[in-house]
């Protein structure tokens, strides 16, 4: 596929790299850009800047506080923030809970919430996972009984990504059993705040709290935030899922790290020659580079055309596990050519915090999980072997 742009494009993405220039914060660029993960102060404050353009939700309608642009220039934008070491808007505020409000949502809920999302006013974490669904989802556990106005929550969620930022939850809860387990289930929204929802962090792998496991004990919601109708949850649900893929493949995130591993490469010396002049490591580079521009080209035709949309839906997974697995080599090879100062971890939030290979460890470890979250690989495998291989 040919990846001329059109005149109009080309001015665009030139627009959104001045923007980017002119606007992201240096500290912010220069933390991201060494591999350390966006702190929330981070996210907010670029979030914000970004909408003022009406960039923050690109794809929603402009009376929302969106852009309404097309795909290609979504991608566009997308790709451009990653490249730039620039923090992604909230994804469960962005790509995930407001679509489904645009869809399912009543007025109220949606002149309420969704203002709020796009400039990041309040801050919203995902509850669908459970100790005993995962890839399973439908056969969560966490009940939601109604009383008056009023349903009772109880449960537990796990693995709920920035749990300790969020102000509120959105969260599949079962208000009715059904013979059918996809039946029965509710969209709920939950202020973090109300009495009887606790969180207890996670640390991963990686040495850090990103993750963390969400008690709900006799929490009373008010029916007013039931999202769609009572008991079709799984619609509001499947529709978040496929909503948006424009950022499954992280495109501009595996150039933005491959453009660092080129950086460490003609840093680091090793027996006094730098690693770069090493034939093998050039080599690795060189064949990396082409795995991504394979992965872009095929982004963009999975995205660009509908008919690859309409008869192969399945398509996706193909981006799912390419790109996770193209990650895990990239962030693999920057932990391999850090060597012995990949391993150092350094605290605070100083200048010596912001060693160039402090963070190629934690980020190599933070990335085992990509072929994981967001659907592990054997399910998106068993999905391709059901919609595409028959």
């Amino acid at each position: 596929m040919d990846l001329t742009l059109s005149p109009s494009e080309a001015t665009f993405r030139e627009e959104v790299r001045g923007f980017i220039r002119d606007r992201l914060p240096t500290e912010i660029r220069e933390r991201l850009s060494k591999g350390h993960a966006g702190r929330k102060q981070d996210i907010v404050a670029w979030q914000r800047i970004l909408h003022e353009r009406g960039w923050a939700a690109p794809h929603w309608p402009k009376e929302y506080g969106g852009a309404g642009l097309g795909t290609a220039e979504r991608l566009i934008l997308v790709e451009e923030l990653q490249r730039a070491a620039a923090p992604q808007p909230l994804p469960f505020n962005v790509a995930m809970l407001g679509p489904v409000l645009l869809r399912f949502g009543t007025e109220e809920q949606k002149k309420f919430f969704l203002p709020k999302l796009a400039r990041l006013d309040l801050w919203f974490c995902q509850g669908f996972s459970e100790p005993d669904s995962g890839s399973d989802l439908a056969s969560l556990r966490t009940k939601a009984v109604r009383d008056g106005d009023e349903y009772v929550v109880d449960g537990q969620k796990i693995w709920t990504t920035s749990a300790h930022h969020a102000d509120w939850i959105f969260a599949l809860v079962r208000t009715e059993q059904a013979a059918r387990k996809q039946d029965g289930i509710s969209f709920l929204l939950i202020d973090m705040k109300t009495p009887g929802v606790s969180v207890r962090p996670i640390v991963s792998i990686d040495g850090q709290h990103h993750l963390n496991e969400v008690f709900f004990d006799k929490v009373r919601v008010p029916v007013a935030n039931l999202v769609g109708e009572e008991g079709r949850g799984w619609d509001c649900a499947k529709y978040l899922l496929a909503s948006e893929r424009t950022n499954i493949a992280s495109i501009g995130l595996c150039w933005e790290r491959l453009g660092y591993a080129h950086e460490l490469a003609e840093k680091v010396q090793q027996g006094g020659k730098r690693l770069i002049d090493d034939a093998k490591v050039r080599t690795e580079l060189a064949m990396l580079g082409a795995e991504v521009r394979a992965l872009e080209l095929t982004n963009w035709r999975f995205l660009l055309d509908p008919e690859i949309n309409r008869k192969k839906p399945g398509f996706a997974s193909v981006l799912k596990v390419k790109g996770s697995e193209t990650m895990q080599e990239l962030t693999t090879l920057i932990a391999r050519l850090a060597g012995p100062a990949g391993l150092e971890r350094r605290d605070g939030e100083g200048p010596d915090a912001l060693h160039p290979l402090a963070a190629a460890l934690p980020r190599y470890f933070f990335f085992r999980a990509a072929t994981i979250y967001g659907g592990s690989s054997e399910v998106q495998k068993d999905i391709l072997a059901k919609t595409l291989l028959g």
